[in-house]
């Protein structure tokens, strides 16, 4: 299954999964354009594979900022993008309440993203989803320049949080 920029933008608007469900976030801090793949089949355990991308423009706002004079992708928005795309999985298996990060085990950054990069992908591996008390996630996660790893992600978990 795949999910266009269209989609995403629904996500980030809310009530895809349903009223008060997993949402990606908007404007500025959506990190994806495009789902190419979702299965809860596959991936390194073969409990679960997502795959996406992002498009990076030169233009991008972080890089006015993020270094002034030495423009860098922050690392932290490609984690973010990590523990959002494991909250879109947790929604798309239909669990409910909203998704929050709640923890990564270990994060190794080998590469940088620069405003000539193109494009990056992002894998999300399934671990373990758990149900009951408490709707959560935990994957492993990597974005990828020009297909080399440049952010590995251990141990992401993701958890769903409802008013009840």
């Amino acid at each position: 299954m795949k999910f266009s920029k269209s989609d995403i933008v629904t996500m980030s608007q809310g009530g895809f999964f349903g009223e008060g469900n997993a949402q990606l976030p908007s404007d500025q801090m959506l990190m994806i354009d495009e789902i190419s793949h979702i299965d809860t089949i596959g991936g390194q355990y073969n409990r679960g594979l997502l795959t996406a991308g992002l498009v990076i423009r030169p233009d991008d706002w972080f890089f006015a900022c993020h270094f002034q004079g030495d423009p860098v992708m922050p690392g932290c928005l490609g984690l973010d993008a990590l523990w959002q795309l494991l909250g879109v999985f947790l929604g798309w298996s239909g669990l409910p309440g909203k998704g929050r990060a709640l923890g990564v085990g270990k994060v190794r950054f080998t590469g940088q993203i620069y405003p000539d990069a193109k494009a990056i992908e992002y894998q999300v591996h399934i671990k373990r989803i758990i149900k009951k008390p408490l709707g959560m996630g935990i994957a492993d996660g990597m974005v990828l320049l020009n297909g080399d790893v440049i952010y590995e992600a251990t141990d992401l978990k993701v958890g769903l949080i409802t008013s009840a």
